[in-house]
């Protein structure tokens, strides 16, 4: 007979999930608090506070996403990588909440203060620049769609990298007093897109080596 076969469970992928949604239940939390009494979660601008905090953890599951290949590489993980996509997504998730806040909370639902905002406030038109092109990213993130877009899948999610930087810029342009979370991320990204650089082209040195041996 044979020995029955044990399928190991991956523990990891549901435990990232809970960890990256508990900011979305903080928030939850805090709305109820601020049901019980107004203003003792979310101070005297609720709007303000709930489209900022959702924003910035839209920035902060971005550089997660980044981060993950490099961390698969650096500590020769190679599985890590498939944790990139659960990241990506919530990444996206909570830029999307961070514009409906946004548009609920500080536009109103009017489409022409967010025209005029688009206009008049380039933090907003960088903002949502930064959104409209995570929106591809999120909907061809599947395997059917790497299969479809064969080696364009990659060229087209390298934009995350252009998407990081909008970020960083959204934020720096927004922040009204230090700069330094703004810069913090943006050094992050500089790092992380570095490692890439750096990677290819020793890729490109070593494949130049190996040709002139062979020559």
């Amino acid at each position: 007979m044979n020995p029955v076969r044990t399928r190991r469970v991956d523990w990891a992928r549901p435990a990232l999930f809970v960890a990256l949604a508990t900011p979305f239940a903080l928030l939850a939390h805090d709305f109820w608090l601020e049901l019980q009494s107004p203003g003792a979660a979310f101070g005297a601008d609720a709007g303000e506070a709930v489209t900022r905090y959702l924003g910035e953890w839209a920035i902060r599951m971005l550089m997660l996403t980044l981060a993950v290949s490099p961390a698969a590489r650096l500590f020769k993980r190679p599985r890590l990588v498939r944790y990139r996509r659960v990241c990506g997504l919530f990444a996206f998730a909570y830029a999307l909440t961070h514009f409906a806040a946004y548009l609920a909370l500080l536009a109103g639902l009017s489409l022409r203060g967010v025209l005029e905002d688009f206009i008049e406030r380039p933090y907003i038109t960088v903002g949502i620049a930064g959104l409209l092109c995570l929106v591809p990213l999120a909907v061809t993130s599947t395997r059917g769609w790497q299969r479809r877009l064969g080696s364009n899948w990659r060229r087209l999610h390298r934009l995350v990298y252009a998407i990081g930087a909008l970020a960083c810029v959204h934020l720096l342009w927004l922040s009204k007093g230090g700069y330094g979370e703004a810069a913090l991320y943006g050094a992050l990204l500089i790092v992380l897109l570095g490692e890439r650089v750096a990677r290819i082209a020793l890729r490109r040195r070593a494949a130049v080596g190996k040709a002139g041996k062979k020559g």
